[in-house]
């Protein structure tokens, strides 16, 4: 396993282990991580681990033109009971999805450093979020890093019954992107239409977004 200096580089990609995992340490500065989300690495890790910067051999992406909408969720969005916005409240769409209670039981990834982290970023115009509001409450919303053709998502939270897949249709629907990086496989996002690419080929798309 390749330690990081405080140089902002990545090893090649030949050095990433079967579970995707490329470097270890470094820090969670905004030049870092935009360094990283150019070439197709992000951080994930949990509060007693050092930083872990993946990049896995199969990645999970959505391409807008093969977004699946159900009957159901057509019939959702037609009501009009949510109201969108984006870049209104990232701070609080990162503090839901960071004390949301998950299905699998599992706690958070998002440490009090990573939260730290995407707030800089957002500040600095690099990172994004889409918020879901029923009235005056925020009910869900996603957040991700803006490379301009490539969005790459983070995460997402609901307190209502599928706010964040309305937040991620908006975000697909009304803006330009060429890809949605979704970055691990998940059955809530397969469900929308998001699969499975080899590594290259992903890669092969950043080069595109530049």
């Amino acid at each position: 396993m390749i330690w990081l200096s405080n140089k902002i580089e990545f090893p090649s990609y030949e050095s990433t282990s079967e579970e995707g995992i490329i470097a270890v340490g470094g820090d969670l500065s905004p030049e870092r991580l935009m360094h990283a989300y150019k070439r197709g690495i992000f951080p994930w890790y949990s509060e007693e681990y050092p930083i872990l910067w993946h990049c896995p051999p199969e990645r999970m992406v959505l391409f807008p033109e093969e977004l699946k909408i159900s009957k159901s969720m057509k019939q959702i969005l037609r009501k009009e009971e949510f109201t969108i916005s984006v870049n209104q409240a990232f701070e609080e769409v990162i503090r839901n999805c960071k004390s949301i209670k998950r299905n699998d039981g599992l706690g958070t990834w998002i440490t009090d450093d990573m939260e730290k982290a995407y707030i800089q970023l957002y500040e600095l115009g690099h990172a994004k979020s889409f918020e879901v509001w029923k009235g005056d409450e925020l009910v869900g919303g996603l957040y991700g890093v803006d490379l301009g053709n490539v969005f790459c998502g983070e995460s997402m939270f609901s307190k209502v019954s599928n706010a964040s897949k309305i937040a991620f249709i908006h975000l697909i629907k009304s803006h330009n992107y060429k890809l949605i990086d979704c970055q691990v496989y998940n059955d809530h996002l397969a469900s929308l239409g998001a699969r499975e690419i080899p590594r290259d080929e992903f890669l092969r798309y950043l080069e595109i977004s530049k």
